[in-house]
């Protein structure tokens, strides 16, 4: 595969199609897929599979034992925790290719520690309505999509 556009980084996820959603967003969008333990459910659930079926099988995923796992390995430059909690706006920030959205679980979120040691990278997604959050696919969704607008992309990558 190709450098990935963005790493979407999701934190204990929970809900399996919730991450079968997300896992079809980043073959589509050309991200890749980091879990980390614990997961709420087991990755040969067929509820996660029938949320991606016909594009598992293209997805860069990777699964990490911890949030500090996954920064061993990977080393991303630049990483934005998303959480109803942050201060900054998600488009108060200019993305860049490579960099590592980090979401929380469905119900919870992410640690308070995250957004307390990071309020810089830590952004919300504003919710002026009457919910107090949205479904977490929809976050990525809102996420990777407003990193591709302010990158120009529009077509596949090169």
């Amino acid at each position: 595969m190709k450098q990935p556009l963005f790493h979407v980084v999701l934190v204990e996820p929970e809900i399996p199609q919730n991450t079968g959603n997300i896992g079809r967003l980043c073959v589509g969008s050309r991200c890749s897929l980091h879990l980390i333990k614990p997961l709420g459910f087991s990755l040969e659930d067929r509820y996660m599979k029938r949320a991606g079926l016909d594009y598992w099988k293209y997805l860069d995923w990777h699964l990490h034992d911890s949030f500090e796992a996954f920064m061993e390995k990977m080393h991303p430059e630049r990483f934005y925790f998303f959480s109803k909690k942050a201060v900054k706006n998600y488009w108060d920030v200019s993305f860049q290719r490579g960099d590592a959205l980090v979401f929380g679980k469905e119900t919870l979120g992410l640690p308070e520690s995250f957004i307390k040691n990071y309020p810089e990278q830590s952004l919300r997604i504003p919710m002026p309505g009457e919910t107090r959050s949205i479904n977490l696919s929809n976050s990525v969704a809102v996420a990777v999509y407003e990193g591709m607008r302010q990158l120009h992309v529009s077509a596949p990558l090169d």
